[in-house]
């Protein structure tokens, strides 16, 4: 249940920013999701409900999520592949020296104001 942790640290993030930027209210949030970042959407969108309503400058806002691709690279081949099909070990040359390079992130992509 880390989704309601982690709206109140986006609230934090969007009311900083609508005080440094004089806005009154927030529109539209887009948020963009890792594939494997551990966040339920929508369990994510209900929270986001539940708490805007107590939030002025969120009141009316719509959150709209965008999910990123998770990709891992391959040390023994030298390349990326799809983490969430293949998992650890590499598809092309079967190593498990891999490391994930995207796909666990959670990045505020945009926000609109009126």
């Amino acid at each position: 249940m880390h989704e309601m942790g982690i709206i109140l640290n986006l609230a934090r993030t969007l009311d900083k920013t609508a005080e440094e930027n004089n806005i009154s209210r927030i529109a539209r949030v887009t948020l963009q999701v890792g594939e494997v970042s551990g966040i339920m959407t929508d369990y994510f969108t209900d929270c986001w409900d539940y708490f805007k309503g107590r939030h002025p400058v969120l009141k009316d806002s719509r959150l709209e999520l965008e999910t990123i691709p998770a990709l891992t690279w391959c040390d023994g081949c030298r390349t990326t592949y799809e983490t969430v099909r293949y998992g650890r070990t590499c598809p092309r040359c079967g190593s498990g020296e891999t490391w994930l390079i995207s796909g666990n992130e959670c990045v505020i992509k945009e926000i609109e104001a009126e």
